[in-house]
């Protein structure tokens, strides 16, 4: 079963507020294939590229809030990576609640259908957003706690994710994406800005990290769709 339980993130809606976003224009079909891959052991923090979460992200900035959520959380190859380790260590031969060797047991299916759960579990509206806030279980994992936000106002969806202690630092950071566009200090936190900006939409990637010994700490990440200019003729 899953064993980790929704619980506020720190500053969920003060993190969020300041962001300017981006977005890539790969439809949310062909980003994966499908959906993302179900299992790996071997994930790492560096395993994870914000820039995947572009397409899904952007599918979701323009469903209903519900839906959007859905959309983002079923494609968080995180969380599905996640939960595919609960479901290998429940679904057994012969165990009733999760036996995998039905002949429509399916892995994938089964992380789809926790995940879903855990929406039905989490959702809540507050601050004029829609927000499922989910933290992992004991078991070790590179990230800790994540955050889907979908607005009910505008076209713009959030993906937040808490790294574990010592999971990542700011020199991976900037090894595997560059130097950022831009650095900040938010509170005793330095940030790390990444952007992407096309005609359609733009979004950021928002690097939380302890100056004192450079771990990384949170990464948010954010779609917003533009709105289309009207030309006179």
């Amino acid at each position: 079963m899953i064993t980790g339980r929704g619980t506020a993130m720190n500053r969920p809606m003060v993190w969020l507020a300041p962001l300017v976003l981006l977005v890539v224009a790969a439809p949310l079909s062909n980003a994966f294939g499908g959906n993302p891959p179900a299992g790996n052991a071997a994930f790492t923090a560096d395993d994870f590229d914000w820039r995947d979460t572009m397409p899904y992200l952007l599918t979701a900035a323009g469903l209903p809030e519900d839906e959007g959520l859905k959309t983002i959380l079923e494609n968080s190859k995180p969380l599905r990576i996640y939960v595919a380790g609960e479901v290998r260590a429940d679904c057994e031969l012969g165990n009733d609640r999760c036996d995998s060797g039905r002949k429509d047991y399916s892995q994938d299916s089964e992380v789809t259908r926790r995940i879903d759960g855990i929406i039905r579990e989490g959702l809540r509206h507050q601050h004029k957003s829609a927000f499922v806030d989910f933290a992992f279980g004991p078991r070790p994992f590179v990230f800790s706690q994540i955050l889907a936000l979908r607005s009910d106002k505008r076209q713009d969806a959030y993906l937040v994710l808490q790294f574990a202690d010592n999971a990542y630092t700011a020199a991976q950071v900037q090894a595997k994406y560059g130097a950022p566009f831009d650095t900040d200090i938010f509170g005793r936190s330095s940030v790390y800005k990444y952007r992407v900006v096309n005609a359609r939409y733009a979004g950021r990637a928002v690097f939380e990290i302890d100056p004192v010994d450079g771990a990384v700490m949170k990464v948010a990440i954010s779609v917003k769709v533009k709105r289309r200019q009207r030309h006179s003729m």
